[in-house]
């Protein structure tokens, strides 16, 4: 079977937008959603001509939006030179054939446009197995809709399977098979990630990982904040490979800090059920800090998409520090402010200039403190091993030389206690 390509192979092709707003659908929420669409057509290659809302009460079952309606797209499509159609929403397979053969136009839906950019975005062997999968599944159910162009073959007595078998269910068989062994090469992905987890536990470092809607400024922070070399633009899904990198915090501790993909709202739930290798990271996390685009106008709306996905992979119970990010852009002030009342555990900064990074690392370490024991130790002046690590991986709140014993107030972490418990001062 042919590999699958990207769906714009050429450079900006003319798109029509359409979404439909339901009977409890609001106005403004759908026209913030196209422009999200509009902005997931650009960063796919396509140049968007028009947009086109039908209201309906639910969803025609044949067609999406109605007969009548989808001669409405077919028209403007002719008249605006359109080469694809895209759709807000994910088209069932007997949609997205009706429509096509009655527009005469390639036909895309939402979850067809996001999976071309994850392929696109996808550097690691890792990331491209988890986007393989995903189209894997999705192409599945829409098989009849790609052979529309064979004729029907028949098979005779003691040739099922055989020259007869209609190349459908040939390509059914062949993409059920990748899709195993693309779920068990997966799973070896996973079992490398926990194991390198386990090392990490270790070395008693906090896991931390970055989320947030896409294009809030994950990457930008971690770059900011760790000196990284991640890609950054100012598009959506730019991440799309989880980055990790080793942080020391200002009470010494060190924190392994991971950018992770960016969600977004509608986002397909074979995409979720695909990336969770990658996901597994944020569930593993000791705390999550959730970054936010504070000069966005929907930044709430985004806010509850990110909360609906960690749920959804069962991480919605991790410790949150919530990063009000873009702070510098004008109209953030009044949303950050507000954003501040709605969550107390909340730093306002601008991962691009800086602002707010120390109060960032400071708030991070607060909130890893839980990790860390307070001890009062006595400790003789032999000890320069057990004396250094405490210099630099815990947190001295207070010293002092008593002749051959160092005195330290001192909150430790976990790996050390052992080290520490016999020099323990009563």
């Amino acid at each position: 079977m042919e590999e699958v390509v990207s769906e714009f192979e050429s450079a900006r092709e003319r798109c029509l937008l359409v979404a439909l707003q339901q009977r409890d659908g609001k106005e403004h929420e759908v026209a913030e959603h196209l422009a999200e669409l509009a902005r997931l057509a650009w960063t796919a290659g396509g140049e968007v001509c028009g947009e086109m809302t039908f209201k309906r009460g639910k969803p025609h079952p044949g067609y999406f939006v109605g007969e009548g309606q989808a001669k409405s797209i077919s028209e403007e499509v002719e008249e605006q030179n359109v080469a694809t159609v895209i759709f807000d929403d994910e088209l069932s397979p007997a949609q997205g054939r009706n429509i096509e053969r009655i527009v005469k136009a390639k036909v895309l839906d939402r979850t067809q446009l996001i999976l071309d950019i994850f392929a696109r975005h996808a550097a690691t062997r890792a990331g491209r197995l988890q986007i393989e999968l995903a189209r894997m599944q999705y192409t599945l159910p829409r098989l009849r809709r790609m052979w529309t162009h064979l004729e029907r073959q028949r098979g005779g007595i003691g040739l099922r399977g055989g020259p007869g078998e209609q190349q459908i269910e040939v390509d059914r068989r062949l993409i059920e098979e990748r899709i195993t062994r693309l779920r068990g090469e997966l799973e070896g992905v996973r079992k490398h990630r926990a194991e390198r987890r386990k090392g990490r536990r270790r070395h008693g470092w906090a896991l931390v990982s970055l989320v947030g809607y896409t294009n809030a400024g994950k990457s930008t922070l971690l770059n900011r904040i760790a000196a990284a070399d991640v890609e950054a633009d100012d598009k959506l899904f730019a991440t799309l490979d989880p980055t990790t990198r080793r942080i020391k915090l200002p009470n010494n501790q060190d924190v392994l800090l991971t950018d992770t993909v960016g969600f977004i709202r509608k986002l397909p739930h074979g995409l979720i059920e695909s990336f969770q290798a990658t996901l597994e990271e944020v569930r593993e996390s000791d705390l999550l800090l959730h970054v936010i685009d504070t000069s966005h106008p929907e930044a709430e709306a985004q806010i509850d998409a990110v909360e609906d996905v960690l749920r959804e992979i069962g991480a919605d119970d991790k410790p949150l520090l919530m990063v009000l990010n873009k702070c510098d852009l004008a109209g953030s002030k009044r949303q950050a402010a507000r954003l501040r009342r709605r969550f107390a555990r909340s730093v306002e900064i601008s991962a691009r200039d800086g602002t707010g990074i120390d109060d960032l690392q400071h708030a991070l370490a607060d909130a890893l403190k839980y990790r860390n024991t307070e001890l009062h130790l006595r400790i003789p002046i032999s000890e320069g091993g057990l004396i250094s690590s405490l210099q630099a991986s815990a947190n001295i709140l207070d010293s002092e030389y008593d002749g051959e014993f160092a005195i330290f107030r001192v909150r430790v972490p976990e790996r050390l206690l052992g080290e520490c418990k016999p020099y323990i001062k009563q």
